[in-house]
């Protein structure tokens, strides 16, 4: 899975009963302009003496953060919060669960483990009234709503977790100096997008840079391009159909989103290197184009995590910045967003456990985290001016103004496929095989899963 791709090493870890002392705090209850009315509200629960277990995948720094969150769940309710982070957190819950062991709440980092325990009796359904409660105050909210309905033990559809910390991939980096030096100006659409291209090439620019390598995953950052350009060319319920193979990967519709990331990709004189460079250069060499002299490209297409990989001292918003990868205007499919997104579960219910869920609700526990690093949220309550950085500010805006939202398919896709032939005929097709070959290649290895 990509995700892991990424995620740092480390082990188990059980962190002690969070501090509850309201010294402890972060944000000192009542200053800043955080809504700490939604704080006061959660003291009408008193947990008193009741421990709330919750396990995830977080380790580390991001293991201090959320234990940072919960500390003001902790302080409202009285409740003694434990949180377990673990590098093998989709293993061990599924142990867990079965033992009869299983945490209050669960943090998964992908939906698709919890649709196979939801239909195991291993997780609590939220009812109507938590998807109703979604789709009035998440931006996108059916999205979120869809992605966290599944199918119960008994056969009902129900919500079985709450979308929080998401992460964004529809984004597009380049040099401001760049653009401006060149005239050229943000595009709206993908058709200023194509036209944007165009113009860079006549001016004797390269407008992209592609890669595609990652070692044993190679091909993944193709994925991404294809799944953002289906969201860009169907209706939304296509793009699902497609995750569950309800409609194959032969579908004139999914070539058709393979073939235009080949628009991009397959044109020498779009990519930096030529389209023979895509498949062999490695994505985290890829975006150092944009900062060579002369600049070897001038735009790349990648998530929110690639200024890790940027040279040493970039200053996001000034040496670089990012614009939102636009839709077609033509096609009227809104502005989708591609993304990722941690969903939180009851796997053992309790009181605690259906506050916690409550406290997740509120605007003082998202602007907590929003407020420190690495915390994006599409909570249409919060305020947005307690983003830590403009960065983060700008993509929270991005989430904000989205008409759906949808997972990264492939991590939702069986592993052979998703991280195995889609992976492998992505590099097939950057390199010259036709999107029809490609596509028949991948159905034929779903097809031998069933």
């Amino acid at each position: 899975m990509k995700r892991s791709l990424l995620a740092a090493a480390g082990v188990l870890a059980l962190s002690a009963g969070l501090a509850q002392a309201e010294g402890a705090l972060t944000f000192p209850v009542g200053e800043g302009e955080f809504n700490w009315e939604s704080f006061e509200a959660l003291k009408a629960t008193d947990l008193s003496g009741e421990q709330v277990t919750v396990f995830g995948p977080w380790l580390g720094p991001d293991q201090e953060l959320v234990e940072k969150v919960l500390a003001y769940f902790a302080e409202a309710t009285g409740a003694d919060v434990r949180y377990t982070g673990s590098d093998s957190f989709e293993q061990q819950i599924v142990v867990d669960a079965e033992a009869g062991s299983a945490p209050n709440v669960a943090v998964f980092p992908q939906p698709g483990l919890v649709s196979d325990m939801a239909a195991r009796g291993f997780i609590a359904p939220l009812g109507s009234e938590t998807a109703d409660w979604v789709r009035e105050n998440y931006a996108a909210g059916d999205s979120w709503v869809d992605l966290s309905t599944f199918t119960g033990p008994d056969g009902n559809e129900d919500v079985f977790g709450l979308f929080y910390k998401v992460d964004v991939k529809s984004l597009v980096w380049y040099v401001p100096e760049t653009f401006e030096d060149f005239g050229y100006d943000i595009p709206q659409s993908m058709e200023e997008l194509k036209t944007l291209t165009d113009q860079m090439v006549a001016d004797g620019n390269t407008p992209w840079c592609i890669g595609l390598g990652s070692g044993g995953a190679t091909g993944w950052p193709a994925t991404d391009w294809v799944e953002d350009m289906m969201l860009r060319t169907q209706e939304p319920g296509v793009y699902d159909q497609w995750v569950s193979n309800d409609i194959p990967f032969t579908d004139p519709r999914v070539v058709n989103a393979i073939e235009e990331f080949g628009y991009f990709a397959r044109n020498d004189d779009y990519v930096s290197g030529g389209a023979g460079a895509v498949a062999s250069t490695d994505f985290r060499d890829s975006p150092k184009g944009l900062f060579a002299s002369p600049p070897q490209c001038l735009m790349h297409r990648q998530a929110s995590f690639i200024p890790a990989f940027f040279p040493e001292g970039t200053e996001i918003g000034l040496d670089a910045d990012f614009f939102y990868f636009p839709a077609y205007e033509e096609k009227e499919l809104g502005s989708p967003v591609l993304g990722a997104g941690t969903l939180w579960s009851i796997t053992n219910d309790s009181k605690g456990a259906r506050a916690l869920m409550e406290f997740l609700k509120s605007p003082i526990g998202h602007e907590v985290w929003m407020a420190q690093q690495g915390f994006l949220t599409p909570h249409k309550g919060v305020n947005t001016d307690l983003y830590a950085t403009d960065t983060l500010k700008k993509m929270g805006e991005i989430l904000l103004s989205a008409d759906t939202f949808r997972f990264d398919a492939s991590d939702l896709m069986p592993g052979g496929v998703g991280a195995g032939s889609f992976w492998t005929g992505m590099v097939g097709y950057a390199g010259g095989t036709p999107a029809e070959e490609v596509a028949a290649e991948i159905q034929s290895s779903w097809d031998a899963l069933k």
